[in-house]
C-alpha cells in the first residue's frame, strides 16, 4: 500500500477522536491530484487560542494489541490495518506543510508492543518534525496507556497539547469498555504527571517556552455510566490536574465488536455534557448545582444553564446594575465576555433598559426573563409569566 493510501486509511479511523473544534467538513489538500485529494483527511479547525488552522488527524499505526470493546481497531477485529515508520510519516507530513495543505497535526496510534514502545515511536515522529524538519506548527500528541514519566516529559517538550483518553469516569466503568486497561496507573497517572511537571519544572523547558495544555476524552454512554459520574470526574480533573477540557464522544456501535448490538447514544446527550462541563470550568457552577433530572442525568430537552435559571432565577431575577461577575454569568445569554462588558459599562453609567444590554452583545431574548434592568423587568416577559 502506498503512503497516500495508508494516510487515507489511518486518517479515516480517527473520526471518534475529538481535539480542537471542528469548523467544517474535510478540506482537500492542494498538493495532491484530484484523485489523491479524496484520500487525505485534513480538517479546518480552531485552536484553543482562537486561531484557525488546517489540521491532519491520523494514526501512526492502526495495529493494536488491546481489545477494548467499543474500539474500531481493537485486536482481533477483521479490517485492513496500516502502519507508518516515524521518519516516513514525518517526511510525508513535511510535504503537506510545505505545500500549505496542513498546518497542524493530531497524532495518535494503536498500541503494539506495549505502551512505552509505542510512545517512543510517537516521540520519534514528533522529534523528527521539530528538530530535523523544523516544523513549528501545532502538534497534539497522544500519550499511550502505560507510558513512562520520562516519555510524558519528552512529549511535553515537543507538543502544544497532550492527551490520554480516560474513556470512562472510574475503574468500574472502564472494565465495561476496556477490561485490560488500568484506570489509575495507566490512564490517570500520566495526567497527574503532566500537572506535576507543569508545577515543578520551569516553563522555558517546554515547547516554544511553555508547557502544553492537557485534555482527555470519554465515551459517553458506552459503560452505562451517568452524567453525574462523567461530570464529577471532569470537575475533579479541572481542579486537581488543571485539565484544559474534557471531550465527550457519544457511544456508537462498531460492527464486529463486543458492543456492536448496544444502542447508540443520543448525540444530544454529548452536547449537554459539553454545556455542563463549560458551566463547571468557566461559569463558576458547582457540581451540586447542575440540574440532574433524576439525580444522575441531565435533561435533554433544555440546556443545563437554562434549566438552572428557570428553577432559581424566575422568581428572583438578577439586577444587572448590582450583580457581580459570577451572578451575571449565571444568566442565560450572558457569558464571560458579556459579564465583563456589563461591568465595564456600569463604570460609565447606569444601565437603564434592555437595549443597553443588546448593544453590549448580550443575547437579550435569553437573558430577559431572568434579569432586572434598573429595577424593572421587561414588560413582555412579565406578561409571559
Amino acid at each position: 500500500m502506498d503512503a497516500i493510501s495508508r494516510l487515507k486509511l489511518l486518517s479515516s479511523q480517527m473520526s471518534f477522536e475529538a481535539d480542537v473544534e471542528r469548523r467544517a467538513e474535510a478540506a482537500r489538500p492542494a498538493c495532491f491530484s484530484p484523485k489523491e485529494q479524496d484520500q487525505a483527511f485534513i480538517h479546518p479547525a480552531q485552536l484553543p487560542n482562537g486561531k484557525n488552522i488546517l489540521l491532519l488527524k491520523t494514526l501512526l499505526s492502526s495495529a493494536c494489541e488491546r481489545d477494548c470493546f467499543y474500539c474500531p481497531f481493537r485486536a482481533g477485529r477483521d479490517f485492513r490495518r496500516a502502519t507508518f515508520k516515524p521518519e516516513e510519516f514525518a517526511n510525508l507530513f513535511g510535504k503537506l506543510t510545505q505545500s500549505g495543505a496542513a498546518e497542524g497535526i493530531f497524532l495518535s496510534s494503536g498500541l503494539a508492543g506495549g505502551g512505552p514502545r509505542t510512545q517512543d515511536k510517537l516521540l520519534d515522529t514528533a522529534d523528527i518534525l521539530r528538530r530535523k524538519l523544523g516544523f513549528r506548527g501545532y502538534i497534539h500528541l497522544k500519550i499511550m496507556p502505560g507510558a513512562e514519566k520520562d516519555q510524558v516529559y519528552r512529549a511535553m517538550q515537543l507538543a502544544d497539547r497532550v492527551s490520554i483518553n480516560l474513556e470512562a469516569p472510574n475503574t468500574n466503568r472502564l472494565a465495561k469498555l476496556a477490561p485490560h486497561k488500568i484506570f489509575l496507573e495507566e490512564l490517570l497517572q500520566p495526567l497527574k504527571w503532566v500537572d506535576e511537571i507543569r508545577r515543578t519544572v520551569p516553563a522555558h523547558k517546554g515547547w516554544n517556552g511553555r508547557w502544553p495544555s492537557s485534555v482527555t476524552q470519554f465515551v459517553a454512554g458506552g459503560a452505562d455510566e451517568s452524567d453525574l459520574e462523567l461530570l464529577a470526574t471532569t470537575d475533579w480533573l479541572h481542579k486537581n490536574v488543571r485539565l484544559s477540557r474534557a471531550y465527550f464522544s457519544a457511544f456508537s456501535p462498531i460492527p464486529n465488536t463486543p458492543l456492536e448490538n448496544k444502542a447508540a447514544v443520543d448525540p444530544l446527550r454529548e452536547h449537554r455534557l459539553y454545556q455542563a462541563s463549560f458551566l463547571l470550568r468557566d461559569y463558576g457552577f458547582d457540581l451540586e448545582e447542575l440540574p440532574f433530572a433524576d439525580g444522575a442525568n441531565l435533561p435533554l430537552d433544555s440546556d443545563p444553564k437554562l434549566a438552572w435559571a428557570r428553577k432559581n432565577l424566575t422568581g428572583r431575577p438578577v439586577e444587572v446594575n448590582r450583580a457581580d461577575r459570577r451572578e451575571l454569568m449565571r444568566v442565560p445569554g450572558i457569558g464571560p465576555k458579556g459579564a465583563e462588558a456589563i461591568l465595564k459599562a456600569r463604570r460609565q453609567g447606569r444601565l437603564r433598559e434592555l437595549s443597553n444590554l443588546r448593544k453590549l452583545g448580550i443575547v437579550v431574548q435569553r437573558a430577559a426573563p431572568f434579569v432586572l434592568v434598573n429595577g424593572k423587568r421587561d414588560p413582555q416577559q412579565m406578561r409571559l409569566f
